[in-house]
């Protein structure tokens, strides 16, 4: 398989790509990895795997569609997965239009180029070509302290300008596979964590300033409620969403980790206001991808909480470059 990772070098794609090449029995013969390194997109996290003969880097955008037709034609692509998103709920509320231009637009503009490529395949490339777009839970708005997970028939209700824009990437997806028959996928993960998470974001904010002493920002009272998803755990049910799932399906995939976001913090606890339209819980019903694809979450939150600390202590280089010189910003939020 020759594949186009889209967003690969951010912190769920490069965790995806790392996987991949380092699998035993990888049946990749190329991984082309298009990204367009906005302030989350960090080279350094596929540093140590630069020089296999495999990976191929793109600097470029999705939305570039001179440049994404030259990819896929030129490496002869067999599938796509798509992570390229902005994906930051408070960047989101303080400036919505980039994620709108990038995770529709740019995501229509990436279809349409993969469409035309696609239609040009021979069989039998032509019908085992996919497409399969990453998504997330919140597109499905927010659940009460007693309403079920959602499962894939949930009715979108988007509360966040990054949810409704991720919710409108969704439909755009689902109508190429109706109109055009493009062979497509999507899944809707809950809450990842794990190594290479960009500082901002909720837990690794948390193990940093408690390294440093600093207070931990909590919103509101706390009690929002997240399904923690280990992000090798989720790279594992992409991989066979792609090669397995069904053409035109979606598959929910949740850490079966409920936590409210008090829980995952220390004694350093500093309460801020609370997010504008804060959803309060967010829950995923993940038994169709289990059912289906026979995946399920190897760490539960325990394990993988452990693993994230000791990545994060052992690479703190990786963070103070990030924090400090090449992604330095006027603050440090808490997240999702």
């Amino acid at each position: 398989m020759n594949l186009l990772v889209t967003g690969g070098a951010g912190f769920i794609g490069s965790n995806f790509i790392r996987q991949r090449l380092l699998e035993k029995g990888s049946p990749l013969t190329k991984l082309v990895n298009l990204d367009a390194l906005t302030y989350a997109g960090n080279p350094a996290n596929l540093a140590d795997l630069a020089n296999d003969p495999r990976y191929v880097f793109a600097h470029g955008d999705i939305g570039d569609t001179a440049l994404v037709t030259k990819l896929l034609a030129e490496h002869q692509i067999d599938a796509v997965a798509n992570f390229a998103a902005e994906s930051h709920v408070d960047r989101s509320i303080d400036s919505p239009e980039p994620f709108f231009q990038t995770n529709v637009v740019g995501t229509l503009r990436l279809l349409n180029c993969v469409k035309q490529h696609w239609s040009k395949l021979p069989e039998p490339k032509k019908s085992a070509f996919r497409f399969l777009h990453v998504s997330t839970d919140e597109v499905y708005g927010t659940l009460s302290a007693t309403d079920a997970p959602w499962n894939e028939e949930c009715p979108y209700e988007p509360n966040s300008p990054y949810a409704a824009s991720k919710a409108a990437s969704d439909h755009v997806v689902r109508s190429f596979q109706h109109t055009y028959h493009l062979p497509t996928v999507t899944t809707n993960c809950s809450n990842n964590y794990g190594p290479y998470h960009f500082p901002e974001k909720l837990i690794p904010l948390m193990i940093l300033n408690a390294l440093e002493g600093k207070p931990l920002p909590v919103y509101g009272d706390g009690q929002q409620i997240r399904d923690w998803l280990y992000v090798e755990d989720h790279a594992t049910a992409i991989w066979l969403a792609l090669t397995k799932g069904r053409v035109g399906e979606t598959y929910n995939v949740g850490g079966l980790n409920e936590r409210p976001n008090l829980e995952i913090d220390a004694t350093q606890i500093t309460y801020v206001a609370d997010r504008p339209g804060h959803d309060r819980r967010y829950a995923i019903d993940s038994a169709k991808i289990r059912r289906e694809l026979g995946w399920s979450p190897k760490e539960n939150f325990d394990t993988g909480i452990e693993k994230t600390v000791d990545w994060y202590l052992t690479h703190r280089n990786w963070t103070a470059d990030i924090t400090t010189k090449k992604y330095a910003r006027e603050r440090l939020g808490t997240a999702k």
